[in-house]
């Protein structure tokens, strides 16, 4: 079952990293799984934050922190170096399949980091402004997948490492939004949606 389980996840990263393969792509990708290209969006999330939220939004700044924390520590240092699960770029009997487009990187492959930190970012946002924030249910999500797909993409990830960081985020981020939720019912009082 563990043995099946393992190529059809070396399989569905074929399709991804050969299949979908196009100079779009190529330029593409490698850019969004880039942390640096996200900083924009970053001081965004703190500016309008706080800008909306005074402190309040200071409050959810710190907690998005603690969030990134949880879950960066989870997935690179308890399960990454626990589990030891080779990146595809790095496997010996399989690299030679791999187109490498970044960098691969000599850490671990399960869970994927990007995954569980977008994926975590994303929920506990959701769970903490989808009341008053309608759209960032859509949003929120799609810029975490966006992200995990593209290490997929560009070679250093395997589908479950993606889909396995992703529940663990969203999971972490779900528990972190309702201890907020729980700790500062203040914030949810008011339900306009912007």
């Amino acid at each position: 079952m563990l043995d099946q389980l393992i190529q059809f996840d070396k399989e569905f990263f074929l399709a991804i990293n050969q299949g979908l393969s196009n100079p779009v792509f190529d330029w593409l990708l490698p850019i969004l799984r880039n942390p640096f290209t996200w900083a924009p969006l970053y001081l965004f999330i703190i500016i309008f934050l706080i800008k909306h939220y005074g402190k309040m939004g200071i409050l959810i700044v710190a907690c998005i922190l603690i969030n990134f924390a949880a879950t960066d520590g989870i997935s690179s240092h308890l399960i990454k170096k626990n589990i030891k699960r080779i990146r595809p770029c790095n496997d010996i009997e399989f690299k030679h399949d791999v187109n490498v487009r970044v960098r691969c990187g000599s850490g671990f492959s399960f869970t994927s980091s990007h995954a569980t930190n977008h994926f975590g970012m994303a929920v506990f946002l959701i769970v903490l402004l989808r009341r008053k924030w309608r759209h960032i249910v859509w949003i929120g999500l799609a810029w975490a997948f966006m992200i995990s797909i593209s290490q997929i993409y560009v070679g250093v990830h395997y589908p479950i490492d993606i889909l396995c960081g992703a529940l663990l985020g969203s999971l972490i981020g779900f528990i972190n939004g309702n201890i907020f939720k729980r700790f500062v019912p203040s914030f949810f009082e008011n339900k306009t949606v912007l």
